[in-house]
């Protein structure tokens, strides 16, 4: 057998004509001794297929050693070692890429997959001895900024939101709509939706763009689409899983940017009080730039972590504070200024906290550069891989909650479910008044919904509530709650196994969610690691699908 190295050896060469001749024989199953005058090799369509691969002519090049890193992601769970590893230089790399991978047809096992920092969770961005992508090596090319009335900037779909921040900045100007990690590229977190506090102001990302490039998995077709031009792709593609194709551009809406933020943190002891408080800023007229939330779970009493390196408005009151071990919700709000208005913010800030009703004492507030507050979780980031604690499994669990169940989602589940947590729970309300229902993105089907996140790490050789197990069972019995209390609770980042659980989780929109899949991706070559399509079903499986709905 010959090398698989990168080299340009002679082996290499016998490679490649070898490969003629094996694509000349039976489909199946090759017996080179019957095309050739070699002994006798048996190579599977899944080898023959891989082979395959080193007769394309790209801009970038293609890796077939050291592919570990392309098996990992950031949930630490799953690792699918691909055959491939692309690093594309150009768009024209992931179309051809694409199209070969097509015109091999049902005969190749090949699929392809688009990495972009490696943040997925469950293994959606690996691909099982197929190519992987490496976006991020796009992500080098050139940011272009669109002055005027609509500002925008057009950027790689393997760019990184923290450069995009930091570009855009030049020109006094910013995304709205951000994730609360930037170091995630803008194809990644557009194949879902982008979700942070500024959400109930300004929607997910996936509400702030203007127009995408995009090669589909139909022949490696190179597509630009917008809301007025191929826009059933353009909203397809938007939260749409990778299923569709592949994002290569995104032009991103812009809005004047801020130099400074107010940061702000208060507790609450009970959950109702907490809750309205939040829907009451949502819906103000003046209001916050941003709102998340989160619950303390701490049976000791002892309360520091909530609060980091905010100075308390009151420091003698909240030196006396203690939470008694009870459960606490804690709001956070971010309001943006630049220097010159600092004493209107100031009065804007004062009215909007007098219409709260947290804890007085409880009151806490810093004030830093706009980055520092958007690429604040990368300062966690940081100290946490100081310690060994960034590298970890993280079992996260993130849910869409309708605002009529969430008290009672709330009560069962912090209260009864949950025990000391290691890590944050998020807890927030957007409107979806200011969510594109056009967009493959699943909601609650409710004016109100709540993100709900469990961010848990799951620490090696740890024992009791930081263990793997114990953290996956647990979100097990949250998801068991919602099945089996809460009907209209949505999964977001999900991952499902068997089709039904899609079907399920699609609801109404599972006929089109197919039909754009026979359309776009017909042999189901796209996002395997999503596991809702099966690339050996094919079309027909697909058009089968399609009939049955």
């Amino acid at each position: 057998m010959c090398s698989l190295s990168k080299s340009k050896s002679n082996k290499h060469v016998l490679c490649r004509i070898i490969l003629v001749l094996l694509l000349s024989c039976t489909p199946y199953s090759t017996n080179l001794s019957s095309c050739c005058s070699s002994s006798n090799i048996l190579l599977s369509p899944s080898v023959s297929a891989a082979f395959s691969l080193r007769t394309l002519t790209l801009d970038g090049y293609l890796e077939f050693e050291d592919l570990g890193n392309a098996a990992k992601d950031f949930g630490g769970r799953y690792h699918f070692l691909p055959s491939a590893v692309l690093h594309p230089e150009s768009v024209a790399d992931v179309s051809a890429m694409i199209k070969h991978v097509f015109e091999l047809g049902t005969f190749s096992e090949l699929t392809v997959a688009a990495r972009g920092h490696g943040h997925s969770l469950q293994g959606q961005a690996q691909a099982h001895k197929g190519v992987v992508i490496q976006m991020e090596s796009m992500k080098s090319h050139e940011m272009r900024v669109h002055m005027g009335k609509d500002p925008s900037v057009d950027v790689s779909g393997g760019e990184l939101w923290i450069n995009i921040l930091h570009e855009t900045l030049k020109h006094g100007l910013a995304p709205k709509s951000w994730t609360d990690y930037l170091h995630l590229t803008v194809g990644g977190t557009l194949s879902n939706a982008g979700i942070s506090g500024q959400a109930f102001l300004h929607g997910p990302q996936i509400d702030n763009v203007q127009e995408l490039e995009v090669v589909t998995g139909r022949k490696g077709d190179i597509i630009t689409c917008s809301e007025k031009q191929n826009s059933d792709l353009f909203y397809g593609v938007l939260g749409g899983l990778g299923q569709y194709g592949i994002i290569t551009r995104a032009r991103i809406s812009l809005v004047p940017s801020a130099e400074r933020v107010k940061w702000i943190r208060m507790l609450y002891h009970e959950f109702s009080t907490f809750s309205m408080d939040q829907e009451h800023l949502m819906s103000s007229k003046e209001t916050f730039d941003y709102m998340e939330g989160f619950v303390v779970i701490n049976r000791t009493g002892l309360l520091n972590n909530w609060r980091s390196s905010f100075s308390p408005k009151d420091p003698v009151r909240a030196s006396q504070f203690n939470s008694d071990g009870k459960i606490l919700y804690c709001l956070e709000v971010a309001k943006y200024f630049d220097r010159n208005e600092y004493h209107v913010a100031e009065q804007s800030i004062e009215k909007s906290l007098s219409e709260l009703n947290f804890i007085p004492s409880t009151l806490f507030q810093t004030e830093v550069s706009l980055v520092e507050f958007l690429d604040r979780v990368h300062t966690s980031e940081t100290k946490l891989k100081e310690k060994g604690l960034w590298d970890v499994p993280h079992p996260w669990l993130n849910l869409l909650v309708p605002k009529s169940l969430i008290s009672h989602f709330a009560e069962q589940v912090f209260g009864n479910i949950i025990g000391d947590n290691n890590g944050p729970i998020l807890i927030y309300p957007v409107n979806q008044s200011k969510w594109n229902n056009k967009t493959s993105l699943v909601t609650p089907e409710e004016d109100v919904f709540y993100l709900v996140a469990f961010l848990s790490s799951a620490v090696p050789s740890a024992s009791g509530n930081e263990r793997l197990e114990h953290i996956l069972a647990q979100n097990q019995r949250v998801i068991d709650f919602c099945s089996r209390t809460t009907t209209g609770c949505k999964q977001y980042l999900p991952r499902y196994s068997a089709r039904e659980e899609w079907q399920s989780h699609f609801g109404p929109k599972w006929e089109v969610v197919t039909r754009r899949k026979l359309e776009y991706d017909p042999l189901a070559i796209l996002a395997p690691g999503q596991r809702i399509f099966q690339k050996s079903s094919g079309i027909v499986s697909t058009k089968a699908q399609v009939q049955a709905t």
